[in-house]
């Protein structure tokens, strides 16, 4: 009973962790070399910044310490979110880094544009664009910045075949031709976005985490799971793929609520049934064509390198999958392979747990309902 009530408690922490409404996503900086000049344009949630937030520390910004004055950052209108963060680039500034032949090039923010407040509950995505010299003769460009600004998407504009690449957390590029010519291989491409599928699962995808886990404690026997896990990947590689090349499109405020539905309900079922239902692997089947919406969409905000677009997209996919995969993994390790066999299994940890689930599923639909 003690491993049962243990259980109920590390699932009902979850509570405590947010929803996907402020999720924190990978900037996204264009680049351009304009004679002497090169000019850096971020798109990027600047309230993040101007808060302190360790970007890097958390998937979600209401999980930060920081959260409330993140909010009341988000709040602010256009012009006074501005004048914020010119006051805080003087402290940003030496830890972002334009590298041009190995030296490092001083930075002139030159323009900041934050939209209207809107939604309170999502991000906002605002834009900052500043300038480096570029010494006579240089050829080559680094790019980055330190880890607590989070991962960064850097596009090269102005040039053929130009580099267009992921950055994890405090990387810096490797030196990228001024002149172009550095665009991803196909390879490349493929093996570039498979850590990109694998961090949205792990660990930034809290919600598609539980529904795996949903699909787990149904019965720890390797038939059922399959069933389940296979119908949900078929189904989300679907919608992946569409919603990528733009075919289907459906808004956060209707996918995200479902994405917490399709917790709550095969949680429900899960404490309702000890067995896999006729119908369950198509009831799985159908909300996991609005997961695969949920991974589009971030797909959507970072962007799929040119010339290697079908590469990256299998590719995030695959690290979606490895993502899954590592979440059964880590249940069967620490749970099935020890209690799933045992008689209690289902009365001291399937339903204590799937209620648990259950509950975080409840908080969160009726969160992202109601903004």
């Amino acid at each position: 009973m003690l491993k049962s009530l243990r259980s109920l408690c590390i699932a009902l922490a979850l509570l405590s962790q947010p929803a996907t409404a402020h999720e924190v996503l990978p900037a996204i900086g264009d680049f351009q070399q304009t004679g002497e000049t090169l000019t850096v344009d971020i798109r990027t949630n600047l309230e993040g910044f101007v808060a302190g937030i360790d970007l890097t520390a958390t998937a979600d910004t209401n999980a930060a310490p920081q959260a409330a004055d993140y909010d009341s950052l988000r709040a602010l209108a256009p012009q006074a979110l501005e004048s914020r963060f010119r006051s805080f680039w003087p402290r940003m500034a030496p830890r972002v880094f334009v590298r041009i032949d190995g030296a490092d090039q001083p930075l002139t923010l030159t323009g900041v544009s934050v939209p209207e407040v809107g939604d309170v509950s999502l991000p906002r995505a605002s834009t900052i664009s500043f300038t480096a010299p570029v010494p006579a003769g240089a050829t080559s460009v680094q790019i980055g910045w330190a880890a607590q600004f989070g991962a960064l998407v850097i596009r090269q504009n102005g040039v053929d075949k130009p580099y267009d690449g992921y950055l994890e957390a405090g990387a810096m590029s490797d030196p990228i031709s001024l002149s172009g010519g550095d665009r991803m291989s196909p390879t490349q491409a493929f093996a570039a976005y498979i850590p990109i599928g694998f961090d949205h699962i792990v660990p930034k995808g809290l919600d598609h985490i539980l529904f795996v886990l949903g699909l787990f404690f149904l019965s720890t026997r390797l038939r059922p799971l399959l069933w389940q896990v296979s119908a949900f990947t078929l189904a989300h590689t679907v919608t992946l793929g569409l919603g990528a090349l733009g075919y289907v499109t459906v808004p956060a405020s209707i996918v995200e609520p479902i994405i917490a539905a399709s917790i709550v309900f095969v949680a429900v079922e899960n404490i309702l049934t000890d067995g896999l239902s006729r119908w369950r692997p198509f009831v799985v089947f159908a909300f996991g064509l609005l997961h695969g919406l949920g991974f589009a969409s971030v797909l959507g905000e970072i962007g799929l390198p040119e010339g290697g677009f079908f590469p990256a997209l299998i590719g995030f996919n695959v690290g979606v999958e490895l993502g899954q995969l590592a979440v059964i993994t880590a249940a069967f390790l620490l749970v099935g392979l020890w209690f799933g066999a045992k008689p209690w299994y289902r009365a001291r940890i399937s339903i204590p747990a799937s209620g648990a689930i259950a509950a975080v599923g409840a908080f969160w639909f009726f969160q992202r309902i109601l903004g």
